[in-house]
């Protein structure tokens, strides 16, 4: 459950402006950093039309038996204090899914008037359209019903407790599940020093969220979390977890019995607008063979279709795995191109589920977080603070020539001890404790 902290704590003992988040993005998903030279999806293009937000699908498509893709790429252009993991909650995408198609922008500390791609066209998965198809490599969830496709971004077994492949089907659906940890997760947290009970009761400490579905093989679930932000990476003991709003929408629609198909699938291959696309995620296993079975198909489907393959623009888009689908025709579209023609979203109030920093109205008991050699550091941390589940209040602040992140405001001391083991414990940071104050 905690495997976010404690990556966020190697992530802050890097140098930050050389590696870019990179122990943050290796650890939980291994993603492939790009050259500046090989892409930028982040120029400010000239102002066109702004389209509203609601306007663009982002779950529910119409499908037809021939239909391979679905979905739009569009785009939105930052504020201040945005962050790519609200961006992608709020348009239904995961972290991976952001943090790969914007390769040049930091995910926690985004500038106002930055340019963020929304890969919002969606490659169907090669392989029979019935029930739930979990895509391990996309990170996605396919629900399908007679000619209609559902879709939303998952959260998957880190390493060492990696979801399986295989056929399995619900067997029972609870909400408000009560979670019975299973003894090896008691295990590890014992030897941590982060004993956990035996039983966890249904509320907000509870990490299957308010819904779960039990599949046929033994301990797997698909379920909610109440560490939302952990969608879209490799970091659940093996469970699949969505967004507690999309397993809210799926719980009812999805009957006892109904067939989960749970595969492996990097590459995806489809047919729109008579142009053949390739959708590239980095393949969490063998990527030789995954790549070795793509060519083979591209062959095959280019041969039917009559289309001149550059292969060159494949190797490419096998390099980047930024799972944006990209035509691979001689002369056709570069992503950049795609990204210039894509759709331009108005930016919205506020994002779903963002987070907000509560104000010290009174004085308060709050903790003051060790020194960060620069402010950008301590701005990303408090961000990253904020982001946990459940969100811990932070703020970076410059006193006497240093950066410092304040956490609270607490209305206890009991309170502020809490979060201050919590924060000893996963990220294995100190805190000191202070009085009560008005900041």
């Amino acid at each position: 459950m905690n495997n976010f902290f404690r990556v966020l704590k190697v992530f802050m003992r890097v140098n930050i402006g050389q590696l870019v988040f990179l122990s943050f993005i290796v650890t939980l998903s291994g993603c492939q950093m790009f050259n500046k030279e090989d892409i930028n999806l982040t120029t400010i293009l000239p102002s066109k039309q702004l389209f509203d937000p609601n306007s663009l699908e982002q779950h529910n498509f119409q499908l037809t038996k021939q239909q391979t893709l679905v979905g739009k790429l569009a785009t939105i252009t930052t504020k201040e204090n945005d962050t790519l993991p609200d961006i992608a909650r709020h348009f239904g995408l995961g972290y991976n899914d952001i943090v790969h198609a914007n390769p040049n922008l930091d995910p926690w500390l985004l500038k106002a008037g930055e340019q963020v791609v929304l890969p919002l066209h969606f490659t169907v998965p090669h392989i029979k359209r019935d029930g739930i198809v979990l895509n391990l490599a996309s990170m996605r969830l396919f629900h399908f019903s007679k000619n209609k496709m559902t879709t939303y971004p998952i959260g998957i077994g880190r390493e060492g407790w990696s979801t399986p492949t295989g056929l399995t089907k619900i067997v029972s659906k609870t909400k408000n599940p009560v979670w019975r940890v299973p003894a090896s997760i008691l295990r590890e947290h014992k030897l941590k020093g982060d004993p956990l009970p035996r039983v966890v009761k249904a509320g907000k400490n509870n990490p299957l969220g308010q819904y779960a579905m039990r599949l046929s093989l033994p301990s797997y679930l698909i379920h909610g979390t109440n560490k939302p932000y952990g969608v879209g990476m490799q970091i659940s003991h093996g469970c699949v977890r969505l967004y507690p709003e999309d397993i809210k929408t799926l719980f009812p629609k999805v009957r006892i019995n109904t067939k989960v198909q749970i595969i492996e699938q990097p590459y995806l291959l489809g047919w729109e607008q008579n142009k053949l696309y390739l959708e590239a995620h980095k393949p969490l296993q063998k990527p030789a063979q995954f790549k070795k079975a793509l060519l083979t198909r591209i062959k095959k489907l280019s041969a039917r279709y009559a289309v001149n393959i550059d292969w060159a623009k494949v190797e490419k888009i096998l390099t980047r795995n930024d799972g944006i689908p990209t035509p691979i025709a001689i002369n056709s579209a570069e992503v950049q191109q795609l990204t210039q023609q894509a759709i331009a979203l108005r930016h919205p109030n506020i994002f779903y589920g963002q987070p907000t920093l509560p104000t010290f109205k009174q004085p308060s008991w709050s903790l003051t977080l060790e020194e960060e050699d620069n402010l950008y550091d301590a701005q990303k941390l408090a961000a990253m603070l904020m982001h946990q589940g459940p969100s811990i209040p932070a703020r970076s602040v410059e006193k006497n020539g240093a950066s410092q992140v304040i956490i609270g405001p607490f209305k206890t001391q009991k309170m502020a001890k809490k979060i201050q083991k919590r924060i000893l414990q996963d990220f294995k940071m100190y805190t000191q404790i202070n009085k009560p104050q008005l900041l």
